[in-house]
């Protein structure tokens, strides 16, 4: 490998790990917000993704030059094809930190619409997941990755129930019906954010040992239904 490749890789990585940080930040402060809603703070969420969003199109275009000049081979083509993908998956949680802010400024309406105890459960794993899954890429390790993969599950089951308990409550109560479909979109926007961090911990599954493992789980669990 020569010099400038490896500085060049060095860098993408870098601007990477910028990105996670931001993109961490954000989804925290969305999922908070479902707490304390607060409309002006979901319109500085929406500029900060702005600021992911150029982040994006950098490292895609970085990614690029290197194809270009370095021609690189084997484990670097294939980390050169990880980062591209992990920073599009990264640049579509943070539209959906936006989302979940948006859908939480849509709760204040007076009708003090308790929030399932299952929705901060859930927004828990998937952020963890999310964190998990830029660890297994910065460590390399497939054993965290394919971790992350089997609690994806878990957030799935969650967000059935959230909505279950939300459609008896709107059933119940049709002034709170508002609210809960506001609350309805926000869990959906959670259990994408694990969908996402799933996809990032099979692309780390690819860096390491270049074996593609998307969609093998849906698979089965279709085989088994």
């Amino acid at each position: 490998m020569s010099v400038h490749l490896i500085r060049d890789l060095d860098n993408l990585h870098r601007s990477l790990m910028s990105m996670c940080t931001m993109v961490e930040e954000l989804i925290h402060s969305a999922v908070a917000m479902l707490s304390a809603p607060n409309p002006a703070k979901a319109r500085e969420l929406a500029e900060q993704d702005r600021a992911i969003d150029d982040y994006d199109v950098s490292i895609e275009e970085e990614c690029l030059k290197i194809l270009a000049l370095h021609q690189p081979v084997a484990t670097d083509l294939r980390r050169i094809t990880a980062v591209m993908k992990i920073s599009g998956e990264l640049e579509r949680v943070a539209d959906l930190a936006v989302h979940i802010a948006e859908r939480s400024a849509g709760l204040i309406d007076g009708t003090n619409l308790p929030i399932p105890s299952k929705v901060h459960e859930m927004a828990e794993h998937a952020v963890t997941m999310l964190h998990e899954s830029i660890d297994a890429y910065v460590n390399l390790d497939t054993s965290l990755a394919r971790q992350v993969c089997r609690q994806d599950e878990i957030v799935d089951d969650l967000n059935r129930q959230i909505i279950d308990t939300l459609t008896q409550l709107m059933t119940r109560t049709p002034a709170l019906i508002t609210p809960c479909l506001h609350l309805f979109s926000a869990s959906r926007h959670i259990e994408r954010v694990a969908d996402h961090a799933t996809n990032i911990s099979e692309d780390v599954i690819y860096l390491v040992e270049g074996e593609i493992v998307r969609h093998r789980g849906q698979s089965s669990r279709k085989a088994a239904s």
